[in-house]
């Protein structure tokens, strides 16, 4: 499993967040993907390492900016609830 966190500015809303949700689940094979405007930033979790390129072109066509992306290992956290 790997952890993608992508920078991106221009997200002002909610309605923001779930655009870019959509697109980025439209366009890969995600287990999980979660934005937030505050933190100006997107977490996406999938099973293989996603394109950066392909990141940057997709999120760019929907108006917003990607700052940054960076990838590491995923570890599941298991707790009791």
């Amino acid at each position: 499993m790997v952890k993608t966190i992508v920078g991106i500015d221009g997200m002002m809303c909610g309605m923001c967040e779930s655009h870019v949700n959509d697109v980025i689940r439209k366009s890969f094979d995600v287990k999980k993907v979660s934005s937030s405007h505050s933190k100006k930033r997107t977490e996406i979790i999938s099973e293989e390492a996603l394109d950066e390129d392909k990141i940057r072109a997709v999120i760019d066509e929907t108006g917003y900016t990607v700052m940054s992306v960076e990838t590491e290992p995923y570890k599941k956290k298991f707790g009791l609830f």
